[in-house]
């Protein structure tokens, strides 16, 4: 028996198109290589007219939504947790509750070392919150995402402005001259 089966059975080989099948496969390919070539015309006429141009449909190029851009920047820049924290400093009263937000408020955020500064008016509000500091740091953890806010330094009142005067040395700086 030779390498070739003259019996024409055919087995383990697929029929050869013939005919009307091999225009039909030619078509297909001529369609597809045509389709090619138009759509990299397409292509390169858009691309001198000026650009791409979005169609119908969406696409990146569309106009975007004000929140969304506003979220795509803060993600793309990484101002996510620095943004969040100014929220928290505008709804201080809603996290701490109305009274303690009456003598405390937060000055500044720290976002190296995750610590919340918070200015209290009187030194009783300042041993206040920093009896309350761990709780409040879990709270602004579980809004913002853990780990946002590692520490809350509590800062009491200044002292009293220095006044100059005719009773005064100069270049006195009161009793830190005598005490050291």
């Amino acid at each position: 028996m030779s390498e070739r089966d003259t019996t024409g059975s055919g087995a383990g080989k697929a029929p050869e198109p013939s005919g009307v099948d091999l225009a039909r496969v030619a078509l297909r390919a001529a369609r597809e290589a045509a389709r090619a070539r138009g759509d990299a015309a397409q292509q390169r006429k858009q691309a001198r007219r000026g650009g791409l141009r979005s169609g119908a449909r969406a696409d990146r190029r569309d106009p975007m939504a004000l929140g969304s851009a506003i979220s795509w920047l803060l993600t793309e820049r990484g101002w996510e947790a620095p943004a969040a924290v100014g929220g928290v400093m505008g709804r201080w009263p809603e996290i701490v509750g109305e009274d303690v937000a009456k003598h405390c408020e937060p000055e500044r955020y720290d976002e190296g070392e995750r610590v919340l500064v918070v200015r209290c008016d009187s030194t009783a509000w300042a041993t206040n919150l920093r009896l309350l500091a761990p709780t409040l740091v879990a709270r602004l953890n579980e809004d913002l995402g853990h780990g946002t806010v590692r520490l809350i330094k509590v800062v009491g009142p200044g002292g009293p402005a220095r006044r100059f005067g005719p009773l005064r040395a100069p270049g006195s700086v009161g009793p830190g001259d005598t005490y050291g």
